[in-house]
């Protein structure tokens, strides 16, 4: 038996909606989760591998390698990582700001956003985004990722609206990785074969969920929702690999965590599964 994490949001329909119609492996058991929630569940040895918060990788790195050529991530923009906010980032200092516990990676990114690139301190909150809960805590700016981000940013309800992994790239020159496919080191060692298997059949999905775009489009886009059009749009914009550009976008990452005590100096170097021959 072997524990996949999928996060459940339209990003990673190219590859999850090819896997839910192609691969028949009763011994495969697949959770659907945000990707906070498949966090603790990787780190509580409840599932075995999974798509998950970049950042868990580099809080626990002698749990886990990352499987080769996996990822969610983005070259500029991605579309549904946002910092909504009434103000200017540069006038947050002091003003509160709600962050989604949905995802460990974006919470860090804002934070390195706003402190180092910014240079301002506001005061953070974490909890559900909803008209009520802002209007509430008189919040002034909102992190929001997924389906959420995409709803709010259709909605138009904020003046400012930064594409976090658009202002990283704009500002580091690198495209910026949200989740890696995760990979617990016992399991690899127990189950060598069955993790190769597991990465080739999603290897093999992406290939053909990417072919297969629009018409993916089409079925998933209700969850929103959104105009099919402008779903393709968004999914053209997220990319899936985990070559060189990327493993320096995790570095340069991990580096800034490191260098704020938020994670594991042990990160660096990348532990990659399988390791290039």
């Amino acid at each position: 038996m072997a524990r996949i994490g999928m996060v459940n949001y339209i990003n990673t329909a190219p590859i999850y909606e090819v896997w839910k119609a192609t691969i028949n492996r009763p011994d495969w058991q697949v959770t659907e989760a945000p990707p906070s929630v498949l966090n603790r569940l990787l780190a509580a040895d409840e599932l075995d591998l999974g798509f998950v918060s970049s950042y868990e990788y580099a809080a626990r790195p002698a749990k886990y390698r990352i499987l080769a050529d996996l990822s969610i991530s983005a070259t500029g923009p991605v579309g549904s990582v946002f910092l909504f906010s009434t103000v200017a980032p540069a006038e947050l200092t002091g003003r509160l700001v709600l962050l989604t516990g949905q995802s460990d990676t974006s919470i860090r990114l804002v934070r390195i956003i706003l402190e180092e690139f910014f240079h301002v301190r506001p005061e953070y909150v974490v909890g559900e985004i909803s008209g009520r809960r802002e209007a509430d805590r008189k919040i002034d700016a909102v992190l929001a990722i997924g389906d959420e981000a995409l709803r709010i940013k259709l909605e138009n309800r904020y003046p400012v609206q930064i594409d976090l992994a658009g202002f990283w790239h704009q500002t580091t020159g690198l495209p910026f990785v949200f989740s890696v496919c995760a990979i617990r080191e016992d399991f690899v060692r127990s189950e060598p074969e069955t993790a190769l298997a597991i990465r080739d059949a999603l290897l093999r999905c992406r290939a053909a969920g990417l072919e297969q775009l629009a018409e993916i489009c089409d079925r998933v886009a209700k969850r929103i929702p959104m105009d099919p059009a402008a779903c393709c749009r968004y999914l053209q914009g997220i990319e899936y690999d985990l070559g060189p550009t990327k493993q320096q976008a995790l570095e340069k990452f991990f580096t800034y965590l490191i260098s704020r005590n938020e994670a594991d100096e042990q990160a660096l170097p990348l532990k990659i599964f399988p390791q290039d021959p």
